[in-house]
């Protein structure tokens, strides 16, 4: 009976991730004992793919490399988030003094309607200022909150290293 390999019990699990972090999460996994088992590519360009792994059922040290899993997980979570954040504020901002603008620009129609041409300029100056000042502004807050959120990203790719250093070092060699 010589040639016949052993039985090997496989669990298995999905995973769909946006096509940049395809290798993050590939090269992350095998850390934690999952093997490539396929990657579905989305047919619309930027949309998410699927990805299976397999890994053996009777893994040595699998409690520990499933909370190491979690801790993986929850940090590209967090960095996800991070990513994320630079845009919100930046947006808020620019689109309460669009929303102004906009209000003034309002007035002023109405002032003209009136037929108070001086009110109606008293307005339309803020009111264009309101439309053209979003975009700059949006411009130096995004900067601002990349440049912080550079250096979490930083230390979220620290931690991932860290965690999938610690996952691999338990794996059987």
């Amino acid at each position: 009976m010589s040639g016949r390999a052993d039985f090997i019990g496989y669990e298995y699990k999905d995973i769909t991730v946006n096509q940049e972090q395809e290798s993050l999460f590939v090269d992350g996994y095998t850390n934690f004992g999952w093997e490539l088992d396929s990657i579905a590519k989305p047919i619309k360009p930027l949309a998410s793919l699927k990805i299976k792994f397999k890994r053996d059922r009777k893994i040595r040290n699998k409690a520990e490399l499933t909370r190491l899993q979690r801790q993986f997980d929850a940090c590209v979570d967090e960095m996800e988030q991070l990513e994320r954040s630079k845009k919100t504020m930046a947006q808020i901002v620019a689109y309460g003094i669009a929303l102004i603008g906009t209000i003034c620009m309002a007035g002023s129609v109405f002032a003209v309607t009136g037929g108070l041409i001086t009110l109606s300029v008293i307005f339309a100056v803020p009111g264009f200022i309101g439309w053209i000042i979003p975009y700059f502004c949006y411009k130096k807050l995004y900067q601002k909150k990349s440049a912080e959120v550079a250096i979490l990203m930083n230390q979220k790719e620290d931690e991932l290293y860290e965690v999938s250093k610690k996952a691999n070092s338990l794996l059987p060699k």
